[in-house]
């Protein structure tokens, strides 16, 4: 009889042990698809940002090295800024950096797109600075 009774017993504690259901399990599964599906295009859109405010300060790095070459010898040409900017180390492989129109009285710095920041950054492209300030890309709202 004891052991009958202790048989029931089991058969009851493994029944009423707790879990989680199939359905449960798949609600969580696709609560967490919904999220990532969210976050993940909102953080490649941030780093996309970062490179580009990156390459905007490399740019402002470069045209404060020409003022300072002007204001020491009244020419911008003859001026060979160190094309390596003081952001971050990954920015040789998003853009490339140039200072060309170089004459005594003008220049132009431009960080134009390359690899990675190309594929994400089709918005703005290259971003470009003269002697005068004029600030250009493809779309005004990038500066």
């Amino acid at each position: 009889m004891l052991s009958r009774i202790n048989a029931a017993r089991s058969h009851k504690a493994l029944l009423s042990q707790s879990g989680f259901t199939l359905i449960e399990v798949m609600i969580v599964v696709a609560v967490i698809g919904i999220l990532a599906a969210i976050a993940f295009p909102s953080y490649t859109a941030y780093v996309t940002r970062s490179y580009r405010d990156s390459a905007k300060a490399c740019v402002s790095e470069y045209t404060q090295f020409m003022e300072r070459y002007y204001s020491s010898n009244l020419t911008y040409a003859g001026a060979a800024p160190v094309l390596g900017c003081s952001t971050d180390a990954d920015m040789e492989n998003r853009y490339t950096f140039t200072v060309d129109t170089l004459t005594q009285s003008t220049y132009t710095a431009k960080a134009s797109v390359i690899g990675a920041q190309l594929a994400s950054d089709t918005k703005c492209g290259s971003l470009s600075v003269n002697h005068l300030g004029v600030k250009t890309a493809s779309d005004a709202s990038c500066w």
